[in-house]
């Protein structure tokens, strides 16, 4: 009986270490599976938060961006002026599953330009409202943009016309309204840009090169300049662009030097916005984007969403990019030999959505070639991109009759020997 109770015991004893061994390596009771189940996806259960809302707006066209800490899913609406009611013509934004912050409950009334109030509130407990107030709306597009993630509504409406009993400026000379050049320095803070072999920062060498620019165009044109940085700070590409609408820009010339990982790459490119399957371009957009490539395609389709491949705003662009390479191209093969024409492409620049006067992103030389960073440590160098850039800025202007209000030099001094 001893022995019988003792093998008993022995099979209990084996029987339960048997059926633990099957719980644990059972795939339906596996721990990392209880682990997931618990843990969920990384946004189930949670609420994308609305940290802020960033806004330019000038007479006829207005930037807002809303800012948050994940992707949501969102939803426009127009509502048209309500004269009955006595409410103005208003965009609401509905985002799903967010939490608006809480120092953004107050309106926030603007009264300047074509924005009038921005709205927020918390719709329902699982949506966030943000409703625009417009002076007049003639159209509007949305779109998302990545790292860190915003939604970006740019309005065009119609300039407001003074009304009765307000002061109406005294007339002016026909020449008093200048035309006006945005230029942008590339990167800037905390955002260098591409570093060359011997350290020469993208950033620091554009933005040196985008004020001798400055200083040309106003000085021999005599044009108005607005930069949108003038020292080493950081700004958003989306801020960027909303400078140069608000201020009402003729011409937006972005400034970058290039960079590859193959460093024999040398020359000279000018960018226009569109989608394209160049895997060049689609890189380079990545890194002046400083998004990832996947998210480089997501950009393609919603540009295609966008429809911004209106010929009657690509062709401008694609004139003065032609314009600019052109004689950088011509300029830099006289003074230094052979250079690269590497000609005017089309690729996803965020720094150009939503820019509606001719636009360009230029790529001055490749900082990551060791010849090329060289060259752009020398101020020679420099003086001959700057003469070259503002030559075909003018030869554009010419040759388009935008500038016809404002005196350019004659024939015989219309480009620099620089």
């Amino acid at each position: 009986m001893v022995v019988l109770r003792y093998v008993k015991t022995i099979q209990s004893i084996l029987f339960i270490f048997y059926l633990c061994l099957f719980l644990i390596s059972h795939p339906f009771f596996s721990l990392s599976d209880q682990a997931q189940a618990s843990q969920g996806t990384p946004s189930e259960g949670t609420q994308a938060l609305v940290t802020g809302i960033r806004y330019w707006s000038g007479s006829s066209r207005t930037r807002i961006v809303i800012d948050l800490d994940q992707k949501v899913t969102y939803n426009d609406h127009l509502l048209k002026k309500d004269i009955a009611l006595n409410k103005p013509p208003r965009i609401y934004i509905d985002l799903t599953a967010a939490t608006l912050s809480a120092h953004l409950l107050e309106p926030i009334p603007l009264e300047v330009g074509l924005l009038k109030r921005i709205r927020a509130g918390q719709y329902t407990p699982g949506t966030v409202r943000v409703v625009l107030d417009l002076e007049s709306i003639v159209n509007y597009k949305i779109f998302p943009l990545t790292d860190p993630y915003r939604i970006v509504i740019d309005v065009l409406g119609t300039p407001r016309e003074p009304q009765k009993n307000e002061a109406i400026d005294p007339p002016v000379s026909r020449h008093s309204k200048s035309f006006k050049v945005v230029i942008d320095p590339g990167h800037g803070g905390e955002d260098p840009g591409a570093i060359g072999p011997t350290g020469l920062r993208e950033k620091d060498v554009v933005l040196h090169l985008s004020k001798k620019v400055r200083d040309k165009i106003r000085s021999e044109l005599g044009w108005d300049v607005v930069m949108t940085r003038e020292d080493d700070r950081f700004v958003r590409l989306e801020d960027r662009t909303a400078i140069a609408t608000t201020e009402e820009g003729n011409l937006f010339i972005s400034i970058h030097a290039n960079a590859a990982t193959d460093k024999r790459i040398c020359g000279i490119e000018s960018y226009v916005l569109g989608t394209t399957t160049n895997k060049h371009a689609l890189r380079l957009a990545a890194k002046e984007n400083n998004i990832s490539p996947q998210q480089v395609s997501d950009l393609q389709v919603i540009l295609a969403d966008l429809k911004l491949n209106d010929p009657t705003k690509v062709i401008p662009s694609s004139r003065l990019a032609d314009c600019v390479q052109m004689i950088l191209v011509n300029r830099l093969q006289k003074r230094y030999g052979q250079v690269k024409d590497l000609g005017v492409k089309q690729a996803p620049f965020v720094v150009l959505i939503g820019a509606d006067m001719p636009s360009i992103l230029i790529e001055v030389s490749f900082i990551s070639n060791p010849e090329e960073e060289k060259r752009l440590r020398n101020s020679r160098y420099l003086d001959t991109l700057t003469a070259a850039i503002v030559d075909g800025l003018k030869k554009y202007a010419q040759d388009t009759e935008m500038a016809n209000d404002q005196p350019l030099p004659s024939a015989s001094t219309a480009f620099s020997s620089n």
